[in-house]
This record gives C-alpha cells, sequence and structure tokens, in this order.
C-alpha cells in the first residue's frame, strides 16, 4: 500500500479541522463540497473508509505522534528456565 506523505497528511488534518469548526457542513454548498472533498482525500490517503478512523490514522503518521516504547520487545524473547540449586 502506497503512503501518504505526512506533510500532506497534515495539511488535510488542518484544512478538516479548521471546515469542520467553520461548520462547513452546515454551511453553504461550496463549503460543504470541501469538507467532502477533504474527507475522501483523506480516507484515500489513509487506507481507510470512514473520517473519524482516517483521521486517527493521519495523526498516527504525523512527525511526533508516536513515543518511543520499547517495551514490548523484551517481552517478546523467550524466558529461559531456571535451574534451582545451580
Amino acid at each position: 500500500m502506497l503512503l501518504a506523505h505526512p506533510a500532506l497528511l497534515a495539511d488535510l488534518v488542518r484544512e478538516y479541522e479548521t471546515l469542520s469548526a467553520l461548520d462547513a457542513d452546515e454551511g453553504g454548498a461550496e463549503g460543504r463540497r470541501r469538507l467532502d472533498d477533504v474527507s475522501y482525500t483523506l480516507c484515500v490517503a489513509t487506507g481507510t473508509r470512514d473520517i473519524g478512523t482516517a483521521l486517527v490514522a493521519a495523526r498516527h503518521r504525523l512527525p511526533g505522534a508516536r513515543v518511543h516504547d520499547d517495551s514490548l520487545i523484551g517481552a517478546a524473547r523467550p524466558r529461559t528456565a531456571r535451574l534451582s540449586g545451580v
């Protein structure tokens, strides 16, 4: 699957949030059409089918979105059996 560049995702998320804040879906035809276009583009760019999931996926790919956590790496190693009395 092709992945959209984080800069594109950041622009799309910002535009979606701006249009939503301006109540573009309740406004005129142009605002609704632009909100629909941005929503569709976010879904395509993230490989999702609804805007809520698209926003989560896009934000997850933005720089600084993830904290480095390698706590699961140690959990993946098999434990060695301890021998008693040795």
